[in-house]
């Protein structure tokens, strides 16, 4: 199982599948467009390919904060249904892991939405903590 670090428009079309199935919301026509603005802000990705396909994607930033210091944040991860059980999303997590050691940041974070007890079953299988409520208002 390679892991694949996403540097280019092909690396970002690849992943289309695997991104919708979390980020259903998103308009297919501008993912390409989102993803690199994201980029350019710090945004990066990996993603493991079976048979030419990405079946699972982490995309993650690194940030720091007053309060746990720097760390990487974990925006997105997300399986295929078809492929999951099979460990993907554990070597993603453990791969964002090891770059967070190697930058020498003591912690990684991510948020989770409420219904999602699978994955949450998953971070809490690997050590993560519930630390906090995340809020969030629209204002448009």
């Amino acid at each position: 199982m390679v892991i694949q670090t996403g540097k280019s428009a092909v690396d970002i079309f690849k992943c289309r599948e695997v991104v919708f199935e979390l980020r259903p919301q998103l308009e297919q026509e501008n993912l390409l467009v989102i993803i690199q603005e994201m980029m350019s802000e710090g945004y990066q990705f990996a993603y493991i390919e079976v048979d030419g396909k990405a079946v699972s994607f982490i995309g993650y930033r690194y940030l720091q904060y007053l309060y746990n210091g720097k760390h990487i944040y974990i925006d997105d991860l997300s399986t295929l249904p078809k492929y999951r059980g099979k460990g993907y999303a554990d070597k993603l997590l453990q791969h964002v892991e090891e770059i967070a050691i190697l930058k020498g940041y003591d912690v990684v974070t991510l948020d989770s939405g409420h219904q999602r007890t699978d994955a949450h079953r998953l971070y809490l299988n690997k050590g993560f903590n519930i630390v906090a409520h995340h809020f969030s208002k629209r204002i448009k």
